[in-house]
């Protein structure tokens, strides 16, 4: 071959290698933009006889994912520092809840910044520290702020994050909405439950403690926040309703595929509202409300049920969660669901103290106030995968159970695992509640609080019980999930079984110490329970006899509500649970 045909056929191969170079770049970049289509439209849903293409947003992309996913990609983001994103503003009366779609580490230097949109400069009014952050879900964390200065919107109200390796630079917050929701008419949160979603929302005004007629809401799915234009929203029928819960149908082109809703915004409004059948005359609720889904995260564990567990909701009780959580593991409890209602008082340490131990706590975030009720719901619908029997009661209430603590069982200790055997026995049964009587004790001549616990230290009680509390079997409730605090509606053809004293009974340590019994003061949980500051219902059985509205002690408190001097309890703890060697309680001893 001459020299002027290798030539030829040198060039021919370099414009064959450049032509193949560039037909594979083309390809690469049509496969991008056609993955990148993919993730900003979903497919055409349709919704009775009308069809609608909804837009998905990038943004919204990873809200489709299951939770798993979503929790994954998030903590492998989470080192690199994504973005803040604001996505929502909660107002409440004393702090401003920001809902942020990453994760907020503990390390973080977060500040809150106040901005002025009375003009279009958008000046900065000041900035001041976080109050605290939290995890919320598996999207979102949450940060709490100092209320914007009087006259300027919480609308206002963003984040920015100290760069570590830099002093005096930090990234800002990404603007995505200038919005904010007035705590009382907001839908808050939204867990699947089979084909439905079940919706957690204040400012429907539905009547206390009674069903609600379901037919004059209207359910919305979708992505954005109504009003604005943005996303898409699909519109359902309401299928239940009472106080705070509403419980929606999915939209018919995700019912057989229900993972799909996990992360998307859901609310209700009212339908019909204008007497005409235009479901659309009044705008539905605002909301921050995005569906989890909680029986895919038990099944990823692949555990059996367990046969007893317990939710409460509480607010800066951390002292005392230790010999609450001790004490009923012994009498057989198994799982624990804590209801954080905003504490500040180092609860997470001591949860996470306990998990070392080998016990299984759970803390839930719950930043909604005056919710106690509907947060009883939530958690009885995350708990029914989890557990056959649920029980409801606080962390000054302990089981006793006379006969049993009186009769040894061979080598073992007298009753042990009483509350856990007790609920078996009804397991395959039509008893679907278990009430058990609330024995009340106050202050029995203590005036400081009891160094070695409240079973030990509080021993004089009224003569009568007060009330009851209840353990339920979660997958037997009433779809509406209704409930007064101490007693669930049930399905039909089930019914409820009240425990003789002679069998069990509940130390209510009611009545402490003023120091530790003031904090009552602070807010009342249950929503239609009126905060003790308020000059109403002062006949309350609610309230303590006598109190007015401040938190003044009144005289002689450490001598009231003293009718009967009851050391059962007290006598067995000391006797059964106490070191032989040391004398120290097992909530008194190091976990390590």
């Amino acid at each position: 071959m001459d020299p002027e045909q290798r030539r030829k056929r040198k060039r021919i191969g370099r414009l064959y290698s450049q032509g193949h170079y560039l037909s594979l770049r083309s390809l690469i970049v049509c496969f991008s933009f056609l993955v990148f289509l993919l993730f900003l439209y979903v497919e055409r849903f349709s919704i009775g006889p009308a069809s609608i293409r909804p837009v998905l947003r990038a943004s919204t992309t990873l809200s489709l994912l299951s939770s798993s996913t979503s929790s994954s990609i998030l903590d492998s983001f989470s080192k690199k520092s994504l973005p803040l994103r604001v996505d929502d503003r909660v107002v409440f009366p004393d702090h401003v809840l920001l809902m942020v779609s990453s994760r907020i580490t503990e390390s973080e230097d977060l500040h809150c910044v106040y901005y002025d949109f009375s003009n279009r400069s958008s000046e900065v009014l000041g900035v001041q520290p976080v109050l605290s952050t939290d995890q919320y879900d598996a999207f979102r964390s949450i940060a709490r702020c100092p209320l914007p200065p009087e006259n300027h919107s919480a609308a206002g109200v963003d984040l920015r994050r100290q760069r570590s390796s830099d002093v005096g630079e930090y990234d800002w917050s990404v603007r995505a909405n200038q919005t904010a929701h007035w705590w009382e008419k907001v839908a808050y949160d939204a867990v699947l439950d089979a084909n439905t979603a079940v919706v957690f929302i204040k400012g429907l005004n539905l009547r206390p403690h009674k069903i609600s007629d379901q037919t004059q809401l209207s359910c919305h799915f979708g992505f954005g926040n109504w009003g604005r234009d943005e996303g898409f929203v699909l519109t359902t029928e309401a299928v239940s309703a009472s106080q705070e819960v509403v419980r929606c149908l999915l939209p018919r082109s995700i019912r057989n595929n229900p993972e799909r809703t996990q992360g998307i915004r859901v609310t209700v409004g009212h339908a019909n509202a204008d007497g005409d059948g235009d479901a659309t005359a009044r705008p539905p609720m605002p909301s921050v409300a995005r569906i989890h889904i909680y029986k895919s995260e038990v099944e990823q564990r692949n555990q059996r049920k367990h046969e007893l567990c317990v939710c409460t909701m509480l607010w800066n009780q951390a002292p005392a969660l230790r010999e609450w959580i001790m004490y009923h593991a012994w009498l057989g409890v198994e799982r624990w669901f804590i209801y954080d209602n905003n504490s500040d008082d180092g609860i997470e340490e001591v949860i996470q103290e306990l998990e070392l131990g080998n016990y299984n706590v759970t803390r839930q975030s719950w930043p909604w106030i005056k919710t106690q009720e509907a947060g009883f719901s939530h958690c009885a619908l995350r708990a029914k995968y989890e557990c056959k029997w649920l029980g409801f009661f606080d962390v000054d209430e302990f089981f006793y159970f006379p006969n049993a603590f009186r009769r040894p069982k061979g080598d073992g200790l007298p009753g042990q695992n009483s509350l856990k055997a007790m609920v078996a026995n009804f397991s395959s049964t039509n008893i679907a509640e278990i009430r058990t009587l609330c024995h009340s004790f106050g202050p029995s001549g203590l005036s400081k609080p009891p160094p070695h616990g409240v079973t030990v230290g509080y021993s004089c009680r009224q003569q009568n019980p007060e009330r009851h509390k209840s353990i339920v079997r979660p997958d037997l409730l009433d779809i509406s999930l209704l409930n007064v605090v101490h007693h669930f509606r049930l399905r039909e053809g089930f019914k409820n079984l009240n425990v003789p004293e002679s069998a069990a009974v509940i130390n209510h340590y009611k009545y402490q110490v003023w120091e530790t019994f003031k904090a009552k003061f602070h807010r009342r949980v249950a929503t239609y329970v009126v905060d003790w500051k308020e000059d109403q219902n002062k006949g309350s059985k609610d309230r303590a006899p006598g109190l007015g509205t401040e938190a003044v002690e009144p005289p002689n408190w450490r001598l009231r509500f003293c009718e009967v001097w009851d050391t059962r309890l007290r006598d067995f703890v000391l006797g059964y649970l106490a070191d032989p060697a040391t004398g120290l309680l097992p909530w008194e001893r190091s976990l390590q």
